[in-house]
């Protein structure tokens, strides 16, 4: 009896091992689970990063609205009434770079190897200076530690195409830094669009409510495509939209993408949100035009998931087939600009070797023409060390000849910043990199 009740209380036996089956499994299973916890926190962040973006589409849409501050000044500079003062051309100078203070390209001093990193970058040694940016970001895994490094390698991983290194570090951004995650923006396709070209962009700039009366702008934007392989469309201070405005957008988009013109769009995502916010699945008060606007945008920044799901929508509501996701050519997204809507900023190329060449006497050209100077970075991905320094002298010749000069440089790429920082621009220019 009491060997029975102790025989209850004695050790386990232990288990027998796996057998070379099991642990096989085992290890397959395991493998899975991380695989399917890592494709499901780049789900997660994907999402983040666009619900973000909406939202600071918005705010910045509002911002948008106010007065800009003028150049240095800390405080939003009033606009003068037309009975106040006549605008002559210093005043059109101004107006070309009234620019809402933004942080300007400061060094980070706690990352030494940024120099040598940027260097090596220029001078066509990419995948040297990734290797440092790893090493760089590794070290720098903590909530407030500088940034710099991995903003230089998002940028790298954009122009040189490796969207799932891109997807990976995104996750451990936003798991070090508990903020959203950059959005991939491959400036890189470009590159293969128009390499050579360069100079002031046509640019529409839409503002308001969205009808008919854009139908001028548009059609001078048709006109200028003509003679510029790269045009640029803003959305950023549309306000409203109504169904005539759509139809004309619509068309317009249409028939540039048709003739294979290089677009920049600015606030595309903001427009498309205002669109879906204006529809609803099984109304058609205002016609197809609005449907079919927020489809083409979709299309035209690769969102395919959204857009196969507003077209089901657009196929319920309307009981017609919806167009087919078709990617787009030659399309880019860039960020708002913090700067008045002006269309006179001179585009550089996408990448800038060997000297200047022929974009030397365009940049000539275009100071004759502007006694304020805006380079536009957006398509820029690499210049190389001597066309830098060559392009530092440019600039400091034209800044003597005409004391006071306003110069600045927008939307940077960080590996670029670095270089430009590291030759002494920052004495003759602002230079503004592009937000992550």
């Amino acid at each position: 009896m009491d060997m029975g009740l102790f025989s209850l209380f004695r050790k386990a036996e232990p288990l027998p091992p796996l057998t070379d089956d099991e642990q096989a499994r085992l290890a397959a299973n395991s493998e899975a689970q991380r695989h399917s916890q890592a494709v499901r926190q780049r789900e997660i962040a994907r999402a983040t990063a666009m619900k973000i973006d909406a939202i600071e589409s918005a705010m910045e849409a509002d911002i948008f609205s106010q007065d800009e501050p003028a150049w240095g000044s800390q405080r939003p500079a009033r606009t003068p009434r037309a009975a106040d003062t006549e605008a002559g051309p210093d005043d059109i100078a101004t107006t070309l770079l009234l620019i809402e203070e933004l942080p300007l390209a400061a060094a980070d001093a706690s990352a030494p190897a940024v120099e040598e990193i940027a260097i090596l970058y220029a001078n066509g040694q990419a995948a040297a200076a990734q290797q440092l940016l790893l090493g760089a970001v590794a070290e720098a895994q903590g909530l407030n530690s500088e940034r710099s490094a991995w903003w230089m390698l998002f940028d790298l991983y954009q122009a040189s195409g490796q969207q799932d290194a891109f997807d990976n570090l995104s996750i451990d951004y936003a798991s070090t830094f508990e903020t959203s995650p950059p959005q991939w923006i491959a400036p890189a396709a470009l590159a293969a669009a128009s390499p050579a070209w360069a100079g002031l962009t046509p640019t529409a700039a839409l503002a308001g409510v969205l009808d008919q009366h854009i139908a001028p702008q548009l059609e001078r934007l048709g006109q200028q495509a003509e003679a510029s392989p790269v045009l640029r469309l803003e959305f950023t201070r549309v306000t409203a939209v109504t169904a005539d405005g759509c139809a004309l957008l619509l068309e317009t988009l249409r028939r540039l993408q048709t003739r294979q013109c290089e677009l920049i769009l600015v606030g595309a995502p903001a427009l498309a949100a205002r669109l879906r916010d204006g529809i609803m699945v099984g109304r058609r008060d205002d016609g197809e035009a609005p449907w079919l606007l927020l489809l083409e945008l979709l299309q035209l920044q690769q969102r395919e998931k959204e857009y196969e799901q507003a077209a089901m929508d657009y196929c319920v509501t309307f009981e017609v087939s919806p167009p087919s996701f078709t990617p787009p050519h030659k399309v880019a997204m860039a960020p708002a600009q913090h700067l008045s809507a002006s269309p006179d900023r001179f585009m550089l190329p996408p990448v800038i070797e060997h000297q200047l060449g022929p974009l030397l006497p365009a940049i000539q050209q275009y100071a004759e023409a502007y006694p304020a100077l805006v380079f536009d970075c957006a398509r820029l991905t690499r210049i190389d060390y001597a066309s830098a320094i060559q392009l530092h002298s440019v600039l400091q010749q034209l800044a003597d000849a005409t004391p006071g000069r306003k110069i600045a440089f927008r939307d940077v790429n960080h590996l670029v910043t670095a270089l430009l920082r590291l030759l002494g621009f920052a004495n003759l220019a602002r230079m503004y990199p592009h937000k992550y």
